[in-house]
């Protein structure tokens, strides 16, 4: 079971290491992380994404409820959520496959940002999928280098809010 955790912190240094550092001491894997500051320069927001029982996602949530530097923490699950990541993908290309390159970003609905003789920078924010899929289509191609940021969550609308 996947779960994801927005959990707004104090802005201050050793925060990130004592909500990490919980999740190793427990063995719970972190599959993607990301963290930013909200619109208040005082509160970041860390979106962690993580698996496991039913279990351990609550030991999770009352384990991060303890922290004295967390001030809030909403768990909630892919399907109530809208999720993007932001992915950046330096390909290598040649004549032959330039056009093949510029139609996987059409189809894909990803930006080419930057560009030289060979080579040629894609960016793309979408779901985690659509990410993964980018890559998978450009594999045939000739990926040089791919940095992509954890996943960022919020939960949807709903008209009780």
């Amino acid at each position: 079971m996947k779960r994801i955790y927005s959990i707004l912190v104090e802005n201050r240094a050793g925060v990130l290491n004592k909500v990490a550092g919980l999740f190793s001491r427990r063995a719970y894997n972190i599959e993607s992380l990301a963290v930013g500051e909200t619109d208040d320069p005082e509160v970041s927001c860390m979106t962690i994404v993580s698996s496991g029982s039913e279990n351990t996602i609550e030991q999770i949530e009352k384990q991060l409820n303890k922290k004295i530097d967390i001030i809030k923490v909403k768990t909630f699950g892919e399907e109530k959520s809208i999720t993007r990541e932001l992915m950046l993908v330096k390909v290598k290309y040649n004549k032959d496959n330039r056009k093949d390159v510029i139609e996987i970003a059409q189809i894909m609905k990803a930006d080419i940002v930057d560009t030289s003789k060979n080579l040629m920078i894609l960016q793309i924010c979408d779901t985690p999928e659509r990410t993964k899929m980018l890559i998978t289509m450009l594999q045939s191609i000739s990926i040089v280098e791919c940095a992509r940021t954890g996943a960022l969550a919020l939960t949807k609308c709903s008209e009780s809010d």
